[in-house]
């Protein structure tokens, strides 16, 4: 029996049939399509390497404590493995649609909080690997070491025999409140242990609670800034559409080589760019106008591999109002630069933190309030997300057959009706945008700007390069 931190618990009392909080993957293989009997072996026979794929969520009586994992005694592969195919001659259309229709359907609270789809029939004679994971269970990079547990290294490696499961009894209510109150108790004293911590060390003690102030009052600026009304702002609905975007990882290295900042920023600078053409096209007016983003930022160590979320989050300002790349990159660049030095990433922390002393019901009933909120007053303080993760760098495998493209998907909340998901894989990129069905039809507009926007800053950097 393991406790949700109360960030982990947020992403479940946030989700209300509108909202849909799993984040997603899809893995195209080269070759012919493995059975069923052959994917459901591989993936049975990787079980024991990530323990929460067999563990659902018990919720404590009362909402005395966060909600709990145990182990699922009726555990049935089967139900979460399943198998679907494009129509005859599909496009790639085809796969995006469908990723769009399953991403729509939230997973089941009663059974372990993931599914995978086997998807035959794509073009060039290859398959997919469709992956929804509750995002109560992963953050971006606790999702792409999943994928990685899965699958393997080399195209040779065998399946080895499962190993021997056998599920740990489930509490009781009994236990379940038992252990809530004895959190509760038990939660005044760690607050002392970690400001006696803090005390032993007063110099860093004070370090951190200024870098915490200070972020707080970044984080309150950005959210309260005045900003344009923009169509990709409002209400959503339960249905989605996908697109995605490629790049070669070479190509924002070789513009960052020549104009300076990172590759970050290289990416970002393209999203701005389409979300301009996007609006542009939409009739919006964009001079002078800003879109505010969240960007989450992983605090996880090199070394922890554990399945929770570990991020804290900041607001990024995308200048959409700028029309030429090279000073919207420098603007991006300095942006973001001067975004790191805010600390918003430390009082995100903090928040989280806090949010842990929390009573348990307190922070549910809090958590759905601000969704409720959100969704009756059409938030505009956010207007999208992006995220950045970056995956494997070498090959994988499943079954012999090697993984070509890693496409992420990220959810929309209130108000964000357009969201873009960046993931590296084996020397590529792709962005994957996630966009509201009604409110977002154009998602297709978006993936082709991202791609016109490296391509562009490609050719003014070889141009830079050439006369040098």
């Amino acid at each position: 029996m393991n406790r949700m931190s109360a960030l982990d618990a947020m992403f479940l009392h946030a989700e209300d049939g509108t909202t849909h909080l799993h984040i997603g993957s899809c893995a195209v293989f080269a070759g012919k399509a493995p059975s069923m009997d052959e994917l459901t072996a591989l993936i049975s026979s990787k079980l024991h390497l990530v323990h929460r794929f067999r563990q659902k969520v018990r919720q404590v009586p009362g909402g005395v404590g966060r909600p709990v994992w145990v182990d699922d005694s009726d555990f049935d592969l089967g139900y979460h493995v399943r198998h679907s195919a494009l129509p005859p001659r599909a496009d790639a259309q085809d796969l995006d649609n469908l990723m769009g229709r399953l991403m729509s359907q939230e997973l089941d609270r009663n059974r372990p909080l993931w599914e995978m789809w086997l998807v035959e029939g794509l073009p060039r004679k290859r398959w997919a690997l469709i992956s929804k994971v509750h995002h109560c269970m992963v953050d971006g990079v606790s999702g792409t070491d999943l994928m990685t547990a899965i699958l393997d290294a080399t195209p040779d490696a065998q399946i080895s025999p499962a190993p021997a499961w056998t599920p740990d009894p489930e509490p009781s209510d009994g236990r379940l409140l038992l252990d809530a109150v004895t959190g509760l108790v038990l939660a005044p004293g760690r607050l002392a242990a970690s400001v006696a911590r803090g005390a032993s060390t007063p110099s860093k003690a004070l370090r951190q609670l200024t870098d915490t102030f200070a972020g707080l009052g970044s984080f309150g600026r950005r959210i309260t800034a005045p900003s344009v009304p923009l169509s990709i702002e409002g209400a959503i609905g339960s249905h989605r559409r996908w697109a995605v975007a490629r790049c070669t990882l070479a190509e924002p290295k070789a513009i960052r080589q020549v104009f300076g900042g990172s590759v970050n920023d290289v990416v970002l600078t393209a999203i701005t760019a389409a979300f301009r053409e996007l609006l542009v096209q939409r009739g919006d007016v964009v001079d002078h106008a800003t879109i505010s983003s969240l960007v989450p930022v992983s605090v996880r160590s090199a070394d922890d591999h554990t399945h929770n979320n570990q991020v804290s989050l900041m607001i990024a300002e995308l200048p959409v109002g700028i029309a030429d790349p090279l000073e919207r990159l420098r603007a991006v660049t300095a942006g973001l630069a001067e975004l790191k030095r805010s600390n918003q990433a430390t009082a995100g922390v903090a928040a989280f933190d806090l949010a842990d002393m929390l009573p348990p019901a307190l922070f549910a009933a809090g958590v759905r309030a601000a969704m409720s909120i959100m969704r009756r007053t059409q938030q505009r303080t956010i207007n999208t997300v992006t995220t950045n993760v970056f995956g494997p760098s070498y090959p994988l495998f499943a079954l012999g057959r090697k993984m070509v493209d890693y496409l992420p998907f990220v959810p929309l909340s209130p108000g964000v009706r357009v969201g873009v998901a960046i993931l590296s894989y084996n020397g590529r990129m792709a962005f994957g945008i996630t966009g509201d069905y009604d409110s977002a039809p154009d998602v297709q507009t978006m993936a082709e700007g991202i791609e016109a926007a490296i391509a562009e800053l490609s050719e003014l950097a070889r141009t830079e390069a050439s006369s040098g």
